[in-house]
């Protein structure tokens, strides 16, 4: 386990930002394949893949983390904090059903806003993931209001979107090393 953990510390920013965008397609597969197995009305298995998606949110939350630290520490905190609560009432809604009457959209629409906040802000992403992400955000928080049933496609497809690119540009850039030690170093 110490040789995990000195290797995973030593790694580049660019391996890390890919090794993030791996368990960003993990989650995405896990929670599709949850809905799949829900539409099927195989209520136990969809539960079941659905805790496993949110334990890939739970781990991609602190890689988040630990990738936007440098841009604004505090903030990168207050975003973990606002995911941990979304997976907590997912997940207990999953078992309990007075935990389903808050949705974690409440948690995960600032999440969204946040890290596409320190997207933007970061020297090491491209802006435009950060503007996306921010739209998601607000998509999502809208997706709570009573009238927005109309606009769900459209909410959801701008937040898989946003999401989606976001992953696709971890797996395959990465972040630029260099700009991150920059920043890593600023602070």
């Amino acid at each position: 386990m110490r040789k995990i953990i000195e290797w995973a510390v030593g790694a580049s920013p660019r391996f890390k930002a890919r090794i993030t965008g791996v368990v960003y397609l993990l989650y995405f597969l896990t929670a599709i394949f949850a809905e799949f197995l829900n539409g099927r009305k195989l209520i136990v298995y969809s539960n079941a893949a659905n805790l496993v998606a949110y334990a890939f949110y739970l781990v991609l939350t602190l890689l988040f983390y630990f990738m936007f630290k440098p841009v604004n520490r505090y903030t990168s905190f207050i975003a973990a904090l606002f995911s941990l609560a979304g997976c907590a009432i997912g997940a207990l809604s999953l078992f309990y059903p007075a935990a389903s009457r808050i949705s974690p959209l409440i948690f995960f629409g600032p999440y969204c806003l946040l890290i596409g906040y320190l997207i933007f802000r970061s020297a090491f992403l491209p802006r435009i993931l950060g503007v996306l992400m921010v739209l998601a955000g607000l998509g999502w928080l809208a997706f709570l209001l009573p009238r927005a049933n109309y606009l769900s496609a459209c909410i959801e497809a701008l937040g898989i979107l946003a999401e989606g690119l976001l992953m696709l540009w971890l797996i395959v850039m990465g972040v630029n090393n260099q700009r991150w030690k920059e920043q890593a170093r600023a602070v």
